[in-house]
């Protein structure tokens, strides 16, 4: 038997703050450590397109300001067979949006029906987050110019 050829899943993941240093996070009941909006881009679609789309999606939230890019990767989860996620990091802003509020996943995919509860984070303190999605937050206005080590949950 021949071994499978890796699979690539193109995604889009959102940084979106307020006020420079607060960042958009919630915890997902299916992997430990905090989350940002993020999904799978659909074909044909722009990863610009995604972002938006993701964005309305998993928190709801329709009036963001302009999105600037901000890193693109290729990262791993250790599957077999191989898995490889295309990740595109886009930065928006948002100036009116509550404290802390809860949404029903809607689109297509395995979270739709899941309810998140958002907040928002200091971006000047240490965090852990899932799937490595704090990767580039050190590239975002009001963020520490250095990654903070705290340890990233690898699920």
């Amino acid at each position: 038997m021949g071994t499978r050829s890796p699979t690539y899943v193109h995604k889009s993941c959102a940084y979106i703050t307020r006020d420079e240093a607060e960042l958009l996070a919630f915890e997902s009941p299916e992997h430990d450590g905090l989350q940002i909006p993020k999904g799978t881009i659909e074909p044909g679609e722009s990863p610009r397109a995604a972002v938006f789309r993701e964005i309305v999606e998993e928190s709801g939230l329709s009036a963001v300001g302009p999105t600037s890019h901000v890193a693109s990767d290729v990262w791993n989860r250790y599957e077999s067979p191989p898995k490889y996620y295309v990740r595109h990091f886009f930065h928006a802003t948002v100036h009116d949006a509550p404290d802390e509020f809860t949404h029903v996943v809607t689109g297509e995919g395995d979270e739709v029906g899941l309810e998140f509860e958002y907040s928002w984070i200091d971006l000047r303190e240490p965090h852990s987050f899932a799937l490595d999605l704090d990767d580039y937050l050190y590239l975002l206005e009001g963020a520490p110019d250095q990654p903070t080590a705290v340890g990233s949950a690898a699920d």
